[in-house]
Formats: structure tokens, sequence, C-alpha cells
């Protein structure tokens, strides 16, 4: 009976065993969010890609579900002029195909980003193959996309139920062993032994600290966890990535933005031609809603401010007060960031660093604004210096430099105030 208890001990552990495994895997199919891609996808693919249509650009299910390396996949979104540069087999391949037009690098993208979006591309496939459209062959077999939650579920829960059968029978040929050992008389010394240590929780703390391999184990991993812990507690230190204050008024990106199209300079006009993108004057509002949504409380409360009587139309200048707007980002005082440079010099749009803006009901912050981030950014991103006055005023002075011509420091900007004061 005995040996048979030793097997089934061996076999729960096993069973254990392929439980981690199982978990594991099932993490790993996990990682990407399919609703937060399905709002990436939108803000950054639809320009120039479909699901299932080819447009500009391949559609995008089959080409994504067929491609099973999901970190090469990253790196040709992020960058796939860096792989074209680097002779990758697979990108001049596509490079080639699509007669060398080059695509949009996405470097304001994490890999996070680009799993959501892979896991929303492949999910949305599976559903258009699942149900395919009134006319299209019913015969085609669906692109193998990995295995599905009800397989993994399935399994999981098989592991489960055959885990509570064991312990079931390790307890059943337990209760065996007493009785044999009863009907046969055999000495019971060491069923009493084990009695004892059960009722002693004390004398099996101090079993367990003798052994110095374990306690030792303990002590590592306990170490490890605090340690990361620590570690991710501190590096987290005043990263506001997914701040989202109530403001005063209830101002809809998703609705301006994205619905009415309205670009971004029109309400932050100095994005292009200085420092900070700055916060629209209530002026700029009332452009619109000097007669559009008239009676909505939050035109109301911009009427308010101003001192505007919408029956009169006229404004009272000693009943005007500020809007107390809650500030977003906010990046560190010895930080310096310059729009204008970002915007117009570099030609950078504003989704790279505010995210899927005009989806957004309520502004987050959607980017981290580390140091390490922005400069992960700039490793990333290729400069363009073609009909670009700065650079070409850095070109000719380079000229200048080789023929041996003396330069100012005021011919490289060197007098610019923001050199000195910001």
């Amino acid at each position: 009976m005995r040996n048979i208890s030793l097997i089934f001990k061996q076999f729960s552990r096993a069973v254990l065993l392929v439980a981690g495994f199982a978990a594991m895997g099932y993490t790993a199919q996990a990682q990407g969010d399919a609703t937060k891609g399905e709002a990436l996808f939108k803000a950054n693919c639809t320009a120039c890609h479909k699901i299932d249509v080819r447009m500009t650009g391949p559609a995008l299910g089959p080409t994504i579900t067929s491609e099973t390396d999901d970190k090469w996949l990253t790196k040709w979104i992020q960058n796939n002029q860096a792989l074209i540069a680097a002779k990758d087999p697979k990108a001049l391949k596509i490079y080639n195909e699509y007669n060398q037009a080059g695509m949009n690098v996405f470097t304001n993208l994490s890999d996070g980003d680009v799993a959501n979006i892979i896991a929303y591309v492949r999910e949305d496939w599976k559903k258009m193959q699942a149900a395919p459209a009134p006319g299209a062959a019913t015969g085609a077999a669906a692109e193998d996309s990995g295995p599905s939650n009800m397989v993994i579920f399935g399994l999981i829960g098989v592991i489960v139920i055959a885990f509570i059968v064991i312990l079931v029978l390790n307890k059943v040929i337990g209760t065996l062993e007493k009785l044999l050992i009863k009907k046969e008389n055999l000495p019971v010394e060491e069923e009493e032994e084990e009695e004892a240590v059960k009722v002693d929780r004390l004398a099996t703390v101090k079993k367990i600290a003798k052994n110095k391999k374990l306690v030792f184990f303990i002590i590592l991993c306990g170490s490890l966890a605090m340690g990361s812990w620590a570690w991710v507690t501190m590096w987290n230190t005043n990263v506001h990535q997914g701040y989202q204050p109530e403001q005063p008024i209830k101002y809809s990106h998703e609705l301006h933005a994205g619905v009415m199209k309205i670009n971004c300079q029109y309400c932050h006009g100095g994005a292009y031609k200085s420092k900070n993108a700055s916060i629209p004057s209530l002026n700029v509002c009332m452009n619109c809603h000097k007669v559009v949504k008239t009676e909505s409380p939050e035109i109301h409360k911009i009427y308010d401010a101003l001192g505007y009587d919408p029956a009169t139309q006229k404004y009272d200048s000693t009943k005007a007060k500020p809007i107390q707007w809650v500030r977003i980002h906010n990046l560190p005082d010895f930080a310096y960031f310059n729009h204008s440079q970002h915007t117009k010099v570099g030609g950078i749009e504003c989704q790279r660093c505010h995210g899927p803006i005009q989806t957004m009901k309520q502004v987050y912050q959607y980017s981290p604004l580390t140091m390490k981030w922005c400069i992960q950014c700039h490793k990333r991103t290729n400069v363009n210096g073609k009909g670009n006055a700065y650079y070409e005023n850095l070109i000719s002075i380079h000229d200048r430099i080789k023929k041996g011509d003396k330069i100012t420091e005021a011919e490289m900007g060197g007098t610019e105030c923001g050199k000195c004061h910001y």
C-alpha cells in the first residue's frame, strides 16, 4: 500500500508541474490586450491598412496571423526602415513586393502597444473567419492563430479535476493503511509519532528550520521578491502614466478631434511656434459655441467664466473669472522640452507623445514621459534633413568649416533665447 501511496505522490508532483507550465503558456498567449489594441489600431494603422482587404498596405489579418515571430513583427512595426537598412530578408521581401514604398515608422509605440495591436488584429481576423461575409467561400480553411480560450480553460479544468482526484485517492489510501495496520496488529510507533508531529505544530517548524537548504531557498526567494518590488516601486516614483484628473469642464477630445476632425493646432496653436503647446483661451471655444450647443450646462460654464450673457450677447468683464484647468502632462523643472522643435522641425505628430487623443472622452497621460522613454524615441526616430532650413543651415556651416572659414556661435543658433533661458 505504501508503494501505491508513493506512486500517487510522485504523480501529483508531475501534475502540479504540468499545471505550472500550462499557466505559463496561457500567460504567454494572453500578453496582448485586444481592447487596447483596437484603439491603437484605429489611431495609427487605418490610414493604410484594413484587417481583411488590401489597401496601400497588405490586409493585416492573414499577414499577421501567418507570421508567428512576434518579436520580428514588433521590430518591423516600430522601425521597418532599420530592418530594411540591415538587409533583413523578410523586410526586403515586403519592401520589394510593394514597389519599395516606405512604411511609416511608429517609434512612439512601445512593445506592449504593438502586442496589443497584434492581439486585436488576430482576434478580429479570427471573428471574420468564423463568420464569413455573404458569398465568400465557406470551405476555405481558417488560419491557425493558436489554441482557443476554450481549449486552454478546458486543459486547466482537467488538471484541477485530476489534482482533486489525486488528493481524494491519497486520503483513501492513508485510511486503508491505518485499517491494515490495526487488522494485522502491526507496530504503530511510526503512526503514533506522525500523529504527535501533526498535533505539535512547533515541532514541525523546528524540523523545517533544521533543513538548511530549504531555509536558504525561502530566504533567497523572499529577498528576490522584496528586491523586485522595491526596484519597481522606486523606478515608478513620480511616473504618472495613466493620470486622469477631473477637469472643471467636461471637454471631449473624442468628439472634437475624432468625430469633428478639428486639427490639434486650432486650439493648441503654440505647439508649432513655441516651447509650450498652450491651453486655448475661451475665446477659441466661443468661435463655435456662441451659437452651438448653447443650452449645454458645460457650455454655460464657459459663459460664466467670460462673463457672457447669451440673452444679450454681451460681455461683463467684472464677472469674468479664470477656469482652473488641472495640468496632466507635467515634466520636472530640470527637463527642457520644446514643442515646436518636435512638431515643426522634427515633423512629429501629437499622438507620438499624447497617444490616441482623438479617441479619449477624458484626457489622460498616455506615455510615461521618463528619460528612458525619450531616449528610446530619439534613438529610433530618423532625421529628415531635406527641405528643412535648420538642417540645411547646419550642412552649409559644416561645408564652410571644411573650407577653413570662421564660424561664430550666432550662426549656429547661439543667440536663441532658449539656449540659456528655459
